[in-house]
């Protein structure tokens, strides 16, 4: 959560223990908080109105099971000299199989991305401050919604739930 809609990560872990969810935990201040709930639908929704109602605006929220995070750790396709300049944009579904293919046809000389279900494994050779292909290119292409995290945020999210 950055910009204008910015919540301090004490506040969110706050407002996660307010809607009953366990073991709350967050990671610097970028939005991810890692917790427990017996609850398995629903929660994006549960977790969106919460902030609104709290803090007046809408951020998209994607919940992952610290499992589906483990198996994406799993899946990295590029060697591990790529790791440091590897990212995982998550997206809130599988995108549409056109959406895909059509999408996959893009690319750019210093990056290299692999879409496997709900995630684009993306590595950027100069870094993700001079990417051409973010976040915003993988939204609008797949029409999804999607947010990305680092290999170092991934591994330590994973830690954070016990993984």
């Amino acid at each position: 959560m950055s910009g204008h809609k910015k919540i301090l990560m004490a506040d969110l872990k706050l407002l996660f223990e307010s809607l009953g969810f366990e073991k709350v935990s967050t990671y610097i201040q970028s939005g991810n908080v890692v917790f427990g709930s017996d609850i398995e639908s629903g929660l994006e929704a549960k977790i969106t109105n919460a902030i609104q109602i709290k803090y007046g605006f809408i951020v998209p929220v994607l919940v992952k099971k610290a499992s589906e995070l483990s198996e994406i750790i799993s899946k990295f396709p590029f060697s591990d000299e790529k790791r440091e300049k590897s990212y995982f944009i998550l997206l809130d579904e599988n995108p549409a199989g056109e959406n895909k293919s059509l999408t996959s046809g893009f690319s750019h000389s210093k990056e290299e991305f692999h879409i496997e279900g709900n995630c684009v494994y993306i590595y950027y050779s100069e870094g993700a401050g001079k990417a051409k292909m973010g976040t915003n290119f993988f939204e609008k292409k797949l029409k999804v919604t999607a947010t990305a995290r680092n290999y170092r945020t991934m591994t330590r999210l994973l830690a954070l739930a016990g993984l």
